[in-house]
């Protein structure tokens, strides 16, 4: 299992900088997880400002 990034992510880039395993990259305006590198600590959903992540 890894990060699930909704339809409500804006593109900040806060999650990418949180992430501590650099599992996250911003792809066209939206968040985007590589599931084989996702550590699921949730460091990423706590940075996120508008709630767009979730395990």
């Amino acid at each position: 299992m890894a990060v699930k990034v909704s339809e409500e992510c804006i593109g900040c880039g806060s999650c990418v900088d949180a992430c501590p395993v650099s599992a996250l990259q911003v792809v066209d305006d939206k968040a985007q997880c590589d599931e084989a590198a996702c550590a699921e600590c949730g460091a990423c959903i706590d940075a996120c400002p508008v709630s767009a992540l979730s395990l």
